[in-house]
């Protein structure tokens, strides 16, 4: 799951996107609000991490621009303010939560779950199994995974890249899609690591569960009643 991070002080965002990503989400730090408008209006994310006080930009005007483009992408406010009205504000503005510095990294991560828990991940908002597909069943929230009704141990990138798959189950998906949901800005891509996590999602599942598409990329395959 893509992730953009918006936070100015070096060694707090550094810290934070360390933090997420051993939580498998794939992390985009920026530093201003500029780069924060940029990035939302040209990449594609599952979720949003919002600081107050950026230089450039305040944060609440970044949250309205956030809510007008994309009214439904979850967003946790990053903030040092303490007083409740503040708080009460900016649940009233659209943010799903806040965490108010200083904070414990590992409650971010929590907080991240628990907001991710009550979102809908599909059009299907009633659908508890948004990610069936035959036998397949994928839980983002939980980063799980079954097989005909058994545990499936995945690693982050492989979830990663299974969960694109998934969340574009009846369009091809290209290479570059794919590293992009492995790979935060600024990561080194393995000129073969998408090549290798569909290799080992084949022997995990099936052979057959992802097929792929001569010089475009790759789709799950028509598998099941429910694909």
């Amino acid at each position: 799951m893509r992730l953009i991070l918006a936070e100015d002080d070096e060694i707090l965002g550094n810290a934070m996107q360390k933090a997420l990503t051993r939580s498998a989400f794939a992390v985009d730090w920026v530093r201003t609000g500029h780069d924060f408008r940029h990035a939302v209006s040209v990449g594609s994310y599952e979720f949003a991490l919002l600081d107050l006080s950026l230089p450039d930009d305040p944060g609440e005007s970044l949250l309205r621009h956030l809510r007008s483009k994309s009214p439904h992408l979850p967003v946790i406010i990053v903030t040092g303010r303490q007083d409740v009205h503040d708080k009460v504000s900016l649940l009233d503005m659209g943010a799903d939560d806040y965490v108010v510095k200083p904070f414990d990294l590992t409650e971010l991560a929590a907080r991240v779950r628990s907001v991710l828990r009550r979102t809908p991940v599909s059009d299907a908002e009633s659908d508890p199994d948004a990610f069936a597909h035959g036998p397949l069943r994928l839980f983002p929230q939980r980063h799980a995974a079954s097989w005909y009704g058994i545990p499936v141990t995945l690693t982050r990138h492989e979830f990663c890249v299974l969960d694109a798959l998934a969340r574009r189950k009846n369009q091809v998906v290209t290479r570059a899609q794919l590293e992009d949901s492995i790979y935060s800005w600024g990561k080194e891509v393995e000129s073969n690591a998408v090549e290798v996590y569909v290799h080992r999602l084949r022997r995990k599942f099936s052979p057959d569960l992802i097929e792929t598409v001569r010089s475009v990329g790759y789709q799950l395959a028509r598998i099941g009643t429910n694909a």
